[in-house]
């Protein structure tokens, strides 16, 4: 088998999102191709602001939550975020 066999189905979109939790209403705003802001009622803790982040996100894009996954940056406000 060939390291160059890939599923060319499989489409990979990275993000940088500035968080911004517990927030008063809930936004997802396009900066610009690769950056967002996420606003999300839940506060930081426990991961509840990094779920409705996911959640956001797979709303906004019109994807399941489980194709949305953190990169980087659980525990900061600065995330990288992959879309499968």
């Amino acid at each position: 088998m060939s390291d160059r066999i890939r599923n060319v189905d499989t489409v990979c979109m990275r993000i940088f999102v500035a968080a911004k939790p517990g927030a008063k209403e809930e936004r997802v705003e396009k900066i610009d191709e690769t950056h967002f802001t996420v606003a999300v009622k839940e506060p930081p803790v426990q991961g509840k602001a990094n779920r409705a982040i996911i959640k956001a996100l797979a709303a906004y894009f019109n994807v399941p939550a489980w194709r949305v996954s953190i990169v980087s940056g659980h525990t900061s406000r600065q995330k990288v975020i992959e879309i499968t």
